[in-house]
Order: C-alpha cells, then structure tokens, then sequence
C-alpha cells in the first residue's frame, strides 16, 4: 500500500465507539504515551503548540466519572436534573481503559487568534484519534455532561481563558465497526473556482 492509501484507510475506516461497548482491557501506558506523541505534531502556528491533556487512568478513571457526575449534580437546576444522566456519567468508564481531557492553552501572543489556538487543539485531537483507529483501540471524543461548562474548567484548574475541548474515552471493544456514512454529498461542500 502507498502511504495515501494507508492514510486514507486509516481515516475513511475511523469511527466513534460509545464507551458502554468496550469490553474493559487496558491498553499500556506506552501506547498512550505513543497516541500522544502523534498529538504533539498538530499544526500549529507560530510553535505555540496550545493542546494540553489530563490522563485518567487505573483508579483515575473511575473517580472522574464519579467526579463528573457529582459535578452533573452540582450544577443542575433540581427540575431538570436526570437521575439517567448521573448514573451514565457515573458509570461511563466502568470498561474504559483511559480517560483523556483535552484542552486549549491560550498563548500570550495576542496576534495568534484563540480560534486558531482551537483548531490546533483540535488537529491534535484527530491525531491521537486516527492512531488509536490504526492501533485498533476504541475511541469516543465526548462534550457531554459537565465537559465544556465552567463548572469542569474549574475542576481541571483551568484559567478563564482556556478553551475545554472535550474528553477522549480509550480502550478496545469486541463490537464490530458500523459501516461509514455520510449524509451530504461532497458536490454540496465544495466550491471550485475556475478561471
């Protein structure tokens, strides 16, 4: 295979796997280690290199879910809190292997705009994501819960001027991938300007 093919296969072949599927085996910390090396090469302008991650793992994964869903809890009006929501944060990681919060560090360089900083993060993000599709480990990118509210910028002791970009549940799964699909053509995303 040509590197495009296997960078093709890689990425058309990626998908998100809910965590309650995953069947609870571990992957090494120097795997992790090695999903968040590919990370490290986002682009990224002008060196600012802005994504930052908080690894959960062993015992730390089961005591964010928990963390999480008192924070749920915390923070919800008592009319619209769901007794179904807590107990799905609470349990959430009950077979993942790792937990990785990811966030944006807003640089001091007021000439690199913090949407920028954003997509750098989030380059970052698919990063790690496509590696573990290479390395057959299961994925969820997650905003849910408490994920981009203030209540977990606090909890993760991010200052006012950082950006939560979600958090990653990792391990493996026995479920087979659901088959890819997209619902509008490319012929309605894309413009081509001809002279």
């Amino acid at each position: 295979m040509t590197n495009f093919e296997i960078i093709s296969k890689t990425i058309t072949e990626r998908r998100s796997t809910k965590p309650q599927i995953f069947n609870g085996k571990k992957i090494d910390n120097a795997v992790i280690e090695q999903l968040l090396n590919l990370a490290n090469w986002a682009p990224t302008h002008a060196f600012t290199e802005p994504w930052r991650f908080v690894v959960m793992h062993g015992d730390g994964v089961k005591r964010f879910c928990e963390d999480h869903a008192n924070l749920y809890k915390q923070n919800t009006p008592e009319e619209k809190f769901i007794q179904a929501t807590y107990d799905k944060l609470k349990t959430q990681g009950d077979s993942v292997s790792h937990i990785i919060a990811v966030f944006s560090k807003r640089g001091e360089n007021p000439n690199i705009p913090e949407l920028e900083e954003i997509c750098a993060t989030a380059c970052a993000v698919q990063n790690i994501l496509l590696g573990a599709e290479s390395l057959d480990i299961a994925a969820l990118w997650s905003t849910g819960g408490q994920i981009l509210k203030p209540s977990m910028k606090q909890y993760l002791n991010l200052r006012e001027e950082d950006t939560m970009l979600g958090i990653l549940y990792l391990g493996y799964t026995d479920q087979p991938k659901p088959a890819g699909k997209r619902l509008v053509s490319m012929e309605e995303k894309v413009m081509w300007y001809r002279s």
